[in-house]
């Protein structure tokens, strides 16, 4: 008895795990995604991921070297933030809209609010929000080389066909990392094999999206219809690379399922009854403010405390 009353400080539950080895996972998921948007959209692609990650942790070093602070850049965080914002921009967007993007998410999403932990909604969506209400224009001009015209999404949504096969290989218009579900969901299983995520969130966020389509989408259960939603714009690279960000994500498991359902029901609200197509970013956007009320709805209430008893 007298050895269970010897209690060390915190954290009393450690793992091997280390945030540059789990960044370092994240990125190699990502590289799928990335490699193909490159293959996809030409090398202009390559250019405005270069560009956007080097914004990014140039942002990062600059102000810690500015601010005397312990150097971070080594934790890769910087660079897993500018690959998503990278790969959530159009490859027609000018260079520097990346660059501004990059020092946006890094400097005023996290620095300015403590750093790696402390920020209160995902860099790289915060950036990418920043850039559409600044940019508009250029941030939804999906027009290259490749491709002209609408995106699968907008197309669906003006009620033309869409061809789902070339949506889900990623032969369409859209952002450089979002196009195809293949790769993005190849990203997520590294992910789910080496823990890095579960699917709680993911796995509620898509169902919830299912359903809500299905209920209010005005087609029903139509498969060609949900396939098509399940396959076009953010919402793979969302729900797997974003949503489940530690940082922004509640901590308890029923807040995690809460979560998901939440940005299942906002991505729903969003493209179906919404002016745009997308919704994604603004949904993870909301669900990342409301976090902490989730949290609080969600904690287990202390043993002895009006909660559970032996």
């Amino acid at each position: 008895m007298s050895d269970l009353m010897k209690v060390s400080s915190n954290p009393h539950i450690r793992s091997k795990a280390s945030t540059d080895r789990i960044m370092l996972t994240v990125i190699v998921a990502l590289l799928p995604a990335s490699i193909f948007g490159i293959w996809n959209f030409g090398i202009r692609a390559a250019m405005i991921i270069a560009v956007t990650v080097a914004s990014t942790v140039l942002t990062e070093l600059a102000y810690e070297k500015l601010t005397k602070k312990k150097v971070t850049v080594g934790d890769l965080s910087a660079v897993v933030t500018g690959l998503l914002l990278a790969l959530n921009l159009p490859v027609s967007v000018p260079w520097w809209v990346g660059v501004i993007g990059g020092v946006f998410a890094i400097l005023v999403v996290k620095m300015l609010f403590g750093g790696l932990g402390q920020n209160f909604m995902n860099p790289a969506l915060g950036a990418r929000c920043f850039l559409l209400i600044s940019f508009t224009s250029l941030m939804t001009n999906f027009d290259c080389d490749a491709y002209t015209g609408a995106t699968p999404l907008a197309a669906l949504k003006a009620g033309e066909p869409v061809n789902v096969l070339d949506m889900v290989i990623g032969r369409t218009a859209g952002t450089i990392g979002e196009t195809s579900m293949l790769c993005i969901v190849l990203g997520a299983c590294i992910l789910i094999w080496f823990e890095i995520i579960d699917l709680r969130i993911p796995g509620t966020y898509i169902v919830t999206f299912v359903i809500f389509l299905v209920l209010f989408g005005g087609h029903g259960v139509d498969r060609y219809f949900i396939s098509a939603h399940l396959s076009g714009g953010g919402l793979m690279l969302g729900a797997f690379f974003m949503a489940t960000d530690y940082v922004t994500r509640p901590v308890t498991k029923k807040g995690q399922y809460l979560f998901g359902a939440f940005l299942g029901i906002m991505t729903g609200i969003f493209r179906v009854f919404g002016a745009g197509a997308e919704g994604v970013s603004y949904a993870i956007i909301l669900g990342n403010l409301l976090v902490p009320l989730m949290e609080k709805v969600t904690l287990p209430k202390a043993f002895g405390k009006g909660g559970e008893r032996a």
